[in-house]
């Protein structure tokens, strides 16, 4: 019996040792993995997002050149990159342009401010302050400057780390659409190793599902989050520019951003709507310009549930809750990293839930005919 205990011991040992080993040598490879792909992580996320949202485009323009896959992708990236790069680098000229002329105006003391309406001192909470600084503005511009350097160093020190962080992250978008071409030449048998992938882990009457549920969800937030606000941001742009309001671009860009934020666009248009009324010009004009503003700013209402969760097997609110705390928490990268997840663990928890049920329907019936059985039996 003793040498029993002692063999057993020496046998759970040696195998608890091969195991420990195994499971070291596993965290050692995943931890280093992990590490040596963190740098090109976020291109590969939005590569992958953009492959997925892209790849119907692809299939059909793929079919109209005679099954050609890689000229396919090649021409989506080359007309891509110049729908991006195109007005990416205009702006950036025109932006450029502006603070050249705004510095030699100001150092040629040129620039002309002109005084407030007297009305502007009526505003409800701001108006004294406003009065007193625009006021200031028109008549000793140079005296204001000098007095709020180091507000203006600040503030000049933020646009420029924005400036640079939105150029990189422009050029970062652009390198992720060439990956996403590589991607979709070779789209057939990257969704078939994603499809064994999720069926491994999900068992391979699931792992279908939860595959199809994935790229779903990451289009439908592509065509409801950011395709709705770049909608939005293009109907707004046209109406500002017909407005002849400055800086058409900036504000529709700013309209852009807030819309993926989620965050209503009358922040832009009322304002803007403000200073058209305020600016002067004709009556009639201006109830144009506004009717328009007004109803290109609530355009989202009707466009995000058309399109937000559109063939999605989940609800409308998961996807919108999912993109919105994925926002939150990981930037506009987690827009779809969220609403993928949130997806899937709502269509796992129905499962489960769908499991007991037909379990318990399932027990109820072998009840109800034992108890017939009995019941014949003693009939009998």
């Amino acid at each position: 019996m003793q040498l029993d205990i002692i063999l057993f011991r020496k046998i759970l040992s040696r195998d608890l040792m091969d195991v420990m080993i195994r499971v070291g040598l596993i965290v050692f490879l995943v931890v280093m993995a992990v590490k040596i792909f963190a740098p090109f992580m976020g291109l590969m996320l939005w590569a992958l997002i953009l492959a997925v949202t892209l790849y119907p485009l692809h299939l059909k323009l793929a079919k109209r050149l005679g099954g050609r896959q890689g000229l396919a992708a090649t021409l989506l990236v080359i007309v891509g990159l110049f729908l991006i790069g195109g007005p990416i680098a205009m702006l950036g000229s025109s932006f450029v342009d502006y603070l050249v002329d705004l510095h030699t105006a100001f150092e040629n003391n040129t620039i002309v401010i002109p005084p407030p309406d007297p009305a502007v001192a009526g505003w409800p909470l701001i108006g004294d302050k406003l009065y007193a600084l625009w006021s200031q503005a028109a008549h000793d511009l140079s005296g204001l400057l000098e007095k709020a350097q180091p507000q203006l160093e600040v503030a000049s020190k933020f646009l420029l780390e924005l400036v640079a962080s939105t150029a990189g992250g422009a050029f970062k978008f652009m390198g992720s659409l060439i990956v996403a071409g590589i991607m979709m030449a070779y789209g057939e048998s990257g969704s078939a190793a994603m499809g064994r992938i999720l069926s491994r882990l999900a068992g391979p009457a699931k792992g279908p599902g939860l595959h199809a549920l994935s790229t779903a969800t990451i289009r439908s937030v592509a065509m409801g989050v950011i395709g709705v606000a770049f909608i939005q941001a293009v109907l707004l742009g046209v109406g500002f520019i017909w407005a002849s309001v400055p800086a058409a671009g900036v504000l529709a860009f700013i309209v852009l951003i807030l819309g993926i934020a989620q965050v209503p666009a009358g922040i832009v248009s009322l304002p803007v709507i403000a200073y058209l009324w305020w600016s002067g010009g004709s009556t009639g004009d201006n109830i144009m310009y506004t009717v328009y503003l007004l109803v290109a700013g609530m355009a989202d209402n009707v466009l995000k549930p058309l399109l937000l969760g559109r063939g999605v097997d989940a609800p409308m609110p998961i996807i919108l809750l999912g993109a919105l705390g994925g926002m939150v928490t990981a930037g506009i990268i987690g827009l779809f990293i969220g609403s993928v997840l949130l997806a899937l663990a709502y269509q796992l928890f129905m499962d489960w839930v769908a499991e007991g049920e037909s379990e318990d329907a399932a027990q109820d019936e072998k009840q109800v005919t034992d108890e017939s059985s009995q019941a014949s039996l003693a009939s009998d």
